[in-house]
């Protein structure tokens, strides 16, 4: 029996797990993809929000600051790329003024450093792309871009270097009490434990109804995106939001992490927990709204649309915490935006409920940093030179877009819980992700698995499950 099982290997999970693995337990993660970072967490905005929108004293709020305050030295203990850059919410018409200084105000209640009210001067100056009906805009110096996958492969990492177990193709379909604890039946055995963290994103809410009398609705909020070239990348400094609306933040526009031009999310309310596929119409409303903030987008550089989705819970909060009726049953549910930046200060608070109520003892061994994976085009010359003398795989370019190389994809897959498909090494590599989006790499990359893996091409997938990529020979055609 485990002492602590966690649903869920997206950011809010492996935080969870990270955190946890600071102290003597038996802990494992649960997670039915192939890979971290499958759900929510791989696909939204990027964004380490600064925390002036969620209503002041809500979890959301307190979670928010926190995150963000955690985020820069979290990203030199576990070596992800983050950088502050500022965010600026734009106003554009006189009449709005009370909703921008109402925005002020409650980031100031909220404990968010350094905002500022800017006019329209000072905003052209900062951004010369920024719509030519700006009247003024809330600066937010603290916000930020953080990789998303970087993050989250970070942390469970991290948490695996630590001792966490990582189950992964494991689907938890029923949740039963038991003597001392919990079973948990899924689709590979039964798995007992004496407590459980549903981290389960859009899942949540029907890991806690099996288990509760008090019930909570997650919907699927999903969220189109458009993403440009990196040649657009410096079309904007700071990630630019219109004023915030019931469905929240609005269409945003944003550099990326890797220099690539962001623009969404739109905010559809699905009934599939698994619609992840874009539409005509939510594309069309991320164009036409995205021009309303920034002029000249350049629209026609765009290299590929997805679309994420959002757990957002009716009371639009973070519920973390131990069940009233069901003892030992610790949710982490309605983690939607800001739960990318609150992940941190998610994990610490679910470690720190279950190290009280299990009375865990802190390890003195805690490894609490990590390296990424090697990036040569950091390196000076020489260095390189020297690399590729040493490894000659790091000479050998896979993906030409990306410029990544061979020893790059080779220890995405022989790292602690590596890459076992085409998006596990797109996500920990960024091969696939430029401008050819896969068209030229993937046939390499899918040898380089083949061989590492000690498996078959036709064994290869895009994503897990179905997702084979090899169907036959021409051979089999004939």
């Amino acid at each position: 029996m485990y002492d602590v099982i966690i649903i869920g290997a997206g950011v809010a999970g492996s935080a969870s797990a990270r955190e946890l693995s600071r102290y003597k337990v038996n802990a494992c993660v649960l997670e039915k993809e192939e890979d971290v970072c499958c759900g929510t967490s791989k696909a939204n905005s990027a964004i380490v929000h600064a925390g002036y929108d969620a209503a002041n004293g809500s979890l959301m709020a307190k979670l928010n600051v926190r995150g963000n305050e955690m985020m820069e030295q979290l990203s030199k203990d576990l070596d992800f790329p983050f950088k502050r850059i500022g965010s600026l919410v734009v106003c554009l018409n006189e009449e709005d003024m009370p909703g921008l200084q109402a925005l002020y105000d409650r980031g100031v209640a909220n404990g968010v450093k350094e905002l500022q009210i800017l006019n329209r001067e000072q905003i052209l100056e900062m951004e010369p792309n920024i719509s030519d009906n700006v009247y003024a805009a809330l600066y937010a110096p603290t916000a930020g871009i953080v990789c998303p996958f970087g993050l989250n492969i970070a942390m469970a990492e991290n948490a695996c270097e630590n001792g966490v177990e990582f189950r992964f193709n494991t689907e938890v379909q029923n949740i039963r009490k038991i003597d001392g604890g919990w079973a948990l039946d899924t689709n590979n055995g039964v798995y007992e434990t004496k407590y459980v963290v549903n981290a389960a994103g859009v899942y949540a809410d029907k890991f806690h109804n099996m288990v509760s009398e008090k019930k909570i609705h997650i919907t699927p909020r999903r969220g189109d995106y458009c993403l440009l070239d990196k040649k657009t990348g410096k079309h904007v400094s700071r990630t630019i939001f219109a004023l915030p609306t019931k469905f929240g933040k609005g269409v945003l526009v944003t550099p990326t992490i890797h220099g690539n031009l962001l623009v969404g999310p739109t905010a559809i309310d699905v009934d599939d927990k698994e619609g992840t596929n874009t539409t005509r119409d939510g594309l069309g409303q991320v164009i036409s709204k995205a021009g309303l903030t920034v002029k000249n987008l350049p629209m026609r550089q765009v290299i590929t649309s997805f679309a994420g989705l959002r757990a957002h819970e009716d009371g639009h909060e973070f519920l973390i915490g131990e069940l009233e009726d069901a003892k030992g049953f610790v949710d982490c549910a309605g983690i939607e935006s800001p739960g990318l930046t609150s992940c941190p200060a998610i994990g610490e608070m679910v470690a720190d409920i279950l190290a009280e109520k299990m009375n865990l003892e802190k390890k003195d061994d805690f490894i609490s940093t990590r390296k990424g994976i090697l990036d040569p085009n950091t390196l000076s010359k020489e260095e390189r030179a020297e690399l590729i003398k040493k490894n000659p795989a790091y000479g050998n370019i896979i993906c030409r877009c990306e410029m990544i190389t061979e020893g790059e994809i080779i220890d995405a897959i022989r790292r602690p819980l590596g890459a076992r498909s085409l998006d596990g090494v797109k996500r920990r590599t960024r091969a696939g992700m430029g401008r050819c989006q896969a068209g030229f790499c993937s046939p390499r990359t899918m040898e380089i698995l083949a061989r590492e893996c000690g498996v078959s091409m036709s064994d290869i997938t895009k994503s897990g499950g179905d997702s084979r990529l090899v169907v036959g020979t021409n051979k089999d055609t004939l």
